[in-house]
């Protein structure tokens, strides 16, 4: 061996001894406030990446100025004191993410909160990724089933697509998401329920409700309540994306839903008002259209080329007085594929779910619903449509022709077959029976008031009678000449 050949040896040796002893970077807290720490000294610092405190609190770099950084304190910020010695980690937020989380209820950081095991086969997924581009998407053409006759007939929604849930406080926004998310027991769908701000007893109420209806075994639940930190609440939805996108990845079909993005917005402006950005409108930060488009362009539907998988999105957003102008709706409203409108004067007159048909627009329409709904739908939201024009126009008439009392007492009666019960979703067949037993005036000789009881009456008669078409129509997705005649045919029994 040469002397050039030790003096590599060597040099070598040195760097291996020196590599775990290399002397860190350190920076200074220089303010503490709020859950948000401002840092002087760490330079070599970039977006994202997870600092440590000397307390061993952790925290994530969310704001880098000439002379300070911004970071929001994972933990307890009242230990944390101005002076104290911070240091940079060199790695991205990321989220521990597993198959075991099914079922479970976790933090904004992937960590159980249910008094339960631990997570023991976990993979880190990053909690701020680049949406998937055009290239890598296919179009939105698989029905999410949500089992609310109103929505799977005039305002359907597709895998991997975003629909917003908008309306004002107790109008039902949960509780329609709640059923959605019912509704996938069977579907093949891993369902997460991201609460952001919410209080602790709703969040509480909201996992007995998925209990009760055997709907926890397919969902996971994020939680970041009220009384959890505003750095919590912002990275709420985004870890819950992160573990959406683990599940996606493996080429399943996931649907997220935010409740609410108001209160993440609240959360935002408040950290973003302690790092003194300059306030805009509402006196929100400018990029606030950036913190919910980043997030919500991540739901997509994926080419089979690169696993299949889907994200459907459902965020929630709560408007006063049912003003729909203001800054938060109108941005998220820019950013979805449609939104589902809620409104009081509906509610409070029994109409439930409250959806605002005109309002409410579903931009994938037709192309995610089945050929069995498509057919007994396509004429629905139009007749119902000019039925409140024309009730409206009609209380100032005295006397109405024929056709039109005909019309008006159709149209009564394709309300009424919309409402439906909380925790109570349909199947599709059992939805195509009720839309379509209504639509083609099987129902016009019932009094407005008996609806509901003949509609009973019909899905407990084709649960017993008509089981073999039920399953039919489940299965094929399908609704031919031939089980119309079937259907007709059991109608006519059952309301005998």
């Amino acid at each position: 061996m040469n002397k050039f050949d030790d003096f590599l040896k060597k040099a070598e040796k040195i760097i291996e001894l020196t590599k775990e002893d290399q002397v860190k970077e350190y920076g200074e807290v220089y303010e503490v406030k709020d859950g948000v720490a401002l840092i002087t000294g760490l330079t070599n610092i970039s977006f994202g990446e997870v600092v440590q405190f000397e307390n061993g609190i952790k925290g994530y770099v969310i704001d880098i100025d000439v002379d300070k950084i911004g970071v929001i304190v994972l933990g307890d910020y009242l230990g944390i004191k101005s002076g104290d010695k911070v240091y940079g980690l060199n790695y991205i937020l990321s989220i521990p993410v597993s198959d075991e989380m099914i079922g479970r209820v976790v933090n904004a950081l992937g960590e159980p909160i249910d008094g339960e095991s631990d997570f023991k086969n976990t993979k880190l997924y990053p909690v701020e990724k680049i949406a998937p581009g055009v290239i890598k998407r296919k179009s939105v053409d698989t029905p999410i089933q949500t089992g609310l006759k109103v929505i799977d007939a005039l305002i359907p929604i597709g895998r991997g697509q975003r629909e917003l849930i908008i309306g004002d406080r107790g109008t039902g926004k949960t509780t329609l998401a709640i059923d959605t998310i019912i509704n996938q027991k069977d579907q093949d769908v891993i369902c997460i329920y991201c609460a952001i701000g919410q209080r602790n007893s709703k969040i509480a109420a909201v996992i007995e409700t998925l209990k009760e209806n055997d709907a926890l075994n397919h969902t996971i639940v994020v939680s970041a309540s009220a009384t959890d930190s505003v750095s919590l609440q912002y990275l709420a939805p985004y870890s819950a994306t992160a573990i959406g996108e683990y599940f996606m990845d493996k080429g399943k079909d996931v649907l997220i839903v935010y409740d609410d993005l108001s209160k993440h917005a609240w959360a935002y402006r408040q950290i973003s008002l302690i790092l003194r950005r300059p306030a805009g409108r509402e006196a929100y930060p400018g990029d606030v259209f950036y913190l919910h488009s980043r997030l919500l362009e991540r739901a997509c539907r994926m080419d089979q080329k690169y696993g299949g998988g889907s994200i459907t999105a459902l965020p929630i957003i709560e408007t006063l007085e049912g003003d729909l102008s203001t800054y938060i709706p109108t941005n998220v409203i820019s950013i979805t594929d449609g939104q589902i409108f809620l409104e009081t004067d509906l509610f409070n007159s029994g109409i439930r779910p409250a959806v605002n048909i005109g309002l409410s627009v579903s931009r994938v329409g037709g192309a995610a619903q089945t050929k069995a709904m498509k057919k007994v739908a396509s004429k629905l939201k139009l007749d119902l449509a000019q039925y409140r024009e024309m009730a409206a126009f009609s209380q100032f008439e005295s006397e109405l022709d024929e056709q039109t009392k005909n019309f008006l007492n159709r149209g009564a009666r394709l309300t009424q077959i919309l409402i439906q019960d909380k925790n109570n979703p349909y199947s599709l067949a059992q939805q195509v029976a009720v839309i379509y037993a209504a639509a083609n005036g099987l129902l016009d000789q019932f009094s407005v008031s008996d609806i509901k009881k003949v509609e009973e009456k019909i899905v407990n008669y084709l649960n017993v009678n008509g089981k073999k078409w039920l399953e039919k129509v489940n299965k094929n997705k399908t609704f031919d000449e031939k089980d119309e005649a079937e259907l007709k045919k059991l109608i006519n029994e059952a309301i005998l």
